[in-house]
């Protein structure tokens, strides 16, 4: 199966402090995503990171959303808060965007989708925390905007593991081509 890397682009969605923390005890469970980036760095595919952060004050959060009002209540989630933070163990270099998001897909209150137009990408590479968040919400949304989309099945975390195979080998091969991270490497050739 061959790529086309030109138009193709890795994100790297919500490994951030306060996100990855949930997963500190098992550090293993990253190195799909560092071996994804350095694959792509190595091949010149373009990665994007995501994460999720909001203004000082939390004006963006309406007190009808359920998943992000208690935020707002308790602090913390910040753009500047440590938590929001791209997790070192897949820091982006000083020329990778860092996309910052308002909800849960990836392209909700940001800018991704003219930053991936004004580069020509039409296929993404999707990994991310979590299954059921943000990578579905980035899946079902690039598949309606017509980007081709593949999900790196071990580049992707959920604290349900049973969520995780549901999304990963039922609901993602329906809009996404769905591999391992190993899969994807060995495919750039």
């Amino acid at each position: 199966m061959t790529l086309p890397l030109s138009t193709t682009a890795l994100l790297v969605m919500d490994l951030q402090n306060g996100i990855v923390s949930r997963f500190a005890d098992k550090e293993e469970l990253l190195h799909p995503f560092r071996q994804a980036v350095e694959a792509a760095r190595a091949k010149e595919i373009p990665v994007i990171y995501v994460r999720v952060a909001f203004r000082e004050g939390y004006a963006e959060i309406s007190p009808r959303n359920k998943s992000f009002s208690a935020l707002a209540g308790y602090g913390g989630m910040s753009e500047t808060d440590e938590a929001t933070q791209i997790h070192a163990f897949v820091q982006p270099l000083p020329h990778e965007p860092v996309v910052t998001k308002r909800r849960v897909s990836a392209f909700a209150g940001s800018d991704l989708d003219v930053l991936l137009r004004a580069r020509g990408i039409d296929t993404l590479v999707l990994t991310g925390i979590s299954t059921s968040g943000v990578v579905l919400s980035t899946l079902r949304e690039a598949a309606d905007k017509d980007f081709a989309v593949k999900v790196l099945a071990d580049a992707c975390l959920d604290l349900d593991p049973e969520v995780h195979r549901v999304m990963t080998e039922k609901v993602f091969p329906r809009q996404a081509d769905v591999m391992t991270a190993g899969a994807w490497i060995d495919a750039l050739g």
